[in-house]
């Protein structure tokens, strides 16, 4: 199992960015796909997921409205619109993946949110 993150950078409050992750060695369309965001010193929290054929979503309460996850499972990639950006959303974000009771990470791509 694989997961690449990228489409990180900077981004100025009320801007928007799009974070990719795409996947590999795994039946992408058989799973649940969700990202997460670490914040400089706290954990990683669970910022949205999509269930494996995109019909729900789910969100943190402070991103939801302003982000929006999507599939494409013919390219096994997951995407995340982050729109309305806030310096808060200063984190690295990570693609994330649970099967058969083990969990995968990709390495994390990171979005700082600054003037």
């Amino acid at each position: 199992v694989q997961l690449v993150e990228s489409g990180g950078g900077l981004g100025p409050p009320g801007g928007s960015l799009r974070l990719s992750c795409a996947a590999s060695g795994f039946t992408f369309s058989w799973y649940a796909i969700s990202w997460y965001g670490q914040a400089p010193g706290k954990g990683r929290e669970l910022v949205a997921t999509i269930i494996s054929s995109g019909g729900s979503t789910n969100y943190k309460d402070s991103m939801r409205g302003r982000f929006i996850i999507s599939r494409d499972n013919a390219k096994n990639a997951v995407y995340l619109q982050m729109n309305r950006l806030r310096p808060e959303d200063t984190a690295v974000y990570y693609c994330n993946t649970r099967q058969s009771g083990r969990t995968y990470w990709g390495q994390g791509t990171q979005v700082t949110v600054s003037s």
